[in-house]
């Protein structure tokens, strides 16, 4: 594994140090000098520790974790920490920042943080309001408080683990301790994580006086399903349904995957994640313009060799260009023009070249690369899975699962993009066909637990995909609570999704009410949030009865507006001020009233 200074507690200095060494070490020599480490380690803490007084060598053996989690990771990571946690002998506490009570912070000793970063640099939705807490003046001083932060992020984003590094620098500031430093991680975030909780362990157990006998205890993850994020099920797929009309703008696909003996399960809510290969046609164009030989044997993991191609094919992101993906390609090339770019000062610079631009962009633009191709694959990062919201209940689809995904094409600096995974689906896959797939849980967007909460589903496009599991979960369980959707696209007669299947859920009652919107059949265009305002009594008092409201899609601009229309009609409809309205809508979010699932 490389090390990098962003998922270390090292400097830049020392990882580069290390990466020249740990590559030469045999199996043997790593054991003894993790056993060495180890030991001396344990030793100088355990003297030190003599010379403190008695009372002060104890420290407690209850740990509190908080979790942030937009999709679902932090969560799992945040369980599986906490039974390796009581595995070796401490009392575990696991909540979500938003069932959790801000002021208890004061109470406790040991807190670990795992955070996610969503949208631009900002905190998950069920973590909003701790991170508010933090940053008031109602925040009390934590001069007893030892902590840590596993920071989740994705490094091809801007804001790269933000809430995370906001997390870390506030409990620092209020007079915490850190336990053991901040750990960033990019998509491939179990091997840190793993690193990370070995980390807090040892410091956990140099704090209590533990022995080196009782500090060996093995960190085992929790038992996981046999199929998971990091051992994806081999599933078939049974249909590929392309939805849009003929002389449709858009491609969206209606995919059909069997999960017939792979022990998934999933409840309405959730996503599926795909592990999708590169497009063939760009990876040859990649290993031409890198002038290397496409059979050339690579190492992509310890024990994993494969031909240059296949690695670029099915292992490696190269569609992604990230700010500390050009500083490794600078280091590792050398290349001056490169190295200027990347020099302090130039950060609009940088964004401006990485936006719309990939691999291939880079290696034209700054050659030669006069590399080898061990080289080359050792500064790319593993491709990451993708993840889609689950279109059916498993109730009314046993052992399978469907999805809603919109092909993604666009022309940007002279060449035609295409997204990875989507058009992976609309170009190349066909029943019969398999897909490396994953459950991902998201326990921040679920149905009511009483059948007769009224539940409004705010879903234009592909956004529309949950709302097709809800509905065939409500009608499998008979649920008798109303149910009111507000769907938006283009253009009637080519982009209604799934309207036959909306029509005979509003016939029987399933659904309520369904308010559409298309954009592109006016003059005036007319989106989800006009629809709203126009019905704006009749949902405000939707609201005032419980109603719970669920909003599935883009978040930079429809998950925006509708937020922001929602706080409108709560104002007007409520006669309160912008201020009251904003709080009231808060307040649904705390109560778990008002949930997103955002991209």
């Amino acid at each position: 594994m490389q090390l990098q200074v962003l998922n270390s507690p090292f400097t830049e200095e020392q990882v580069e140090l290390l990466n020249r060494l740990l590559p030469t070490l045999s199996e043997t020599q790593k054991v003894w000098l993790s056993g060495y480490l180890a030991g001396s380690q344990l030793g100088t803490a355990s003297a030190q520790l003599a010379q403190l007084p008695a009372e002060n060598q104890k420290i407690s053996k209850e740990v509190t974790i908080l979790y942030g989690s937009q999709t679902g990771n932090a969560r799992g990571l945040a369980k599986k920490s906490a039974q390796t946690l009581e595995a070796n002998g401490y009392q575990v506490t696991v909540s979500a920042m938003s069932d959790f009570k801000p002021n208890n912070l004061k109470k406790l000793q040991n807190l670990l943080i795992i955070a996610s970063t969503h949208g631009e640099g900002e905190p998950p939705d069920n973590a909003i309001s701790f991170h508010e807490f933090l940053y008031s003046k109602r925040a009390p001083k934590l001069e007893d408080l030892h902590f840590s932060v596993l920071a989740l992020g994705d490094s091809s984003y801007e804001f790269f683990c933000q809430t995370g590094k906001d997390f870390d620098g506030r409990l620092e500031e209020l007079g915490g301790t850190r336990l053991y430093p901040r750990f960033d991680c990019d998509v491939d975030f179990d091997e840190p994580a793993a690193e990370w909780l070995e980390g807090v362990l040892a410091s956990l157990g140099e704090a209590a006086g533990v022995t080196q006998a009782q500090a060996q205890t093995t960190v085992n993850p929790a038992v996981e399903s046999v199929y998971s994020r990091t051992n994806p099920f081999k599933a078939e797929v049974l249909e590929n349904i392309n939805l849009n009309g003929r002389g449709s703008n858009k491609e969206t696909h209606h995919l059909e995957i069997s999960l017939e003996g792979s022990g998934l399960t999933f409840e309405p809510g959730d996503a599926l994640g795909i592990y999708p290969d590169n497009d063939p046609e760009l990876v040859d164009l990649l290993i031409k313009e890198l002038n290397m030989n496409p059979d050339e044997k690579v190492t992509v993991k310890q024990g994993d060799v494969r031909t240059l191609r296949e690695a670029l094919v099915s292992y490696y992101e190269i569609s992604v260009l990230t700010k500390p993906f050009l500083q490794k390609a600078a280091d590792l090339t050398g290349n001056k023009e490169l190295q200027d770019l990347l020099a302090p000062g130039k950060e609009e610079e940088v964004k401006a070249y990485i936006h719309g631009r990939d691999l291939i962009d880079l290696v034209r633009d700054y050659t030669p690369w006069n590399v080898t191709a061990q080289e080359f694959v050792s500064i790319l990062r593993k491709i990451p899975g993708r993840l889609y919201s689950i279109a059916s209940s498993l109730a009314a689809n046993p052992d399978e699962v469907h999805l809603t995904i919109g092909a993604v094409r666009y022309d940007a600096h002279g060449r035609l993009r295409n997204g990875v995974c989507s058009t992976l689906v609309a170009d190349r896959i066909n029943p019969g066909d398999i897909l490396n797939v994953y459950v991902q849980q998201n326990e921040n967007y679920k149905l009511p637990q009483n059948p007769e909460t009224p539940i409004i589903m705010i879903g234009p496009g592909t956004g529309v995909a949950p709302f097709r599991a809800f509905m065939q979960e409500r009608e499998e369980t008979g649920a008798d609570g109303k149910s009111w959707l507000f769907f938006g696209d283009q253009h009637f007669v080519t982009d209604f999704l799934y309207q036959v299947e909306w029509q005979k859920w509003l016939q029987n009652g399933t659904l309520t009410k369904l308010d559409v919107a298309f954009s592109r059949d006016t003059d005036q265009k007319v989106y989800v949030q006009h629809r709203m305002q126009e019905q704006s009594k009749e949902l405000f008092q939707w609201l005032q009865d419980g109603a719970v409201v669920y909003i599935c899609g883009d978040e930079k601009h429809m998950a925006h507006d509708v937020h922001q229309t929602l706080i409108d009609i709560i104002e007007k409809e409520g006669s309160m001020s912008r201020e009251k309205a904003e709080a009231y809508l808060a307040d649904m979010q705390q109560q778990k009233r008002y949930q997103r699932d955002v991209y």
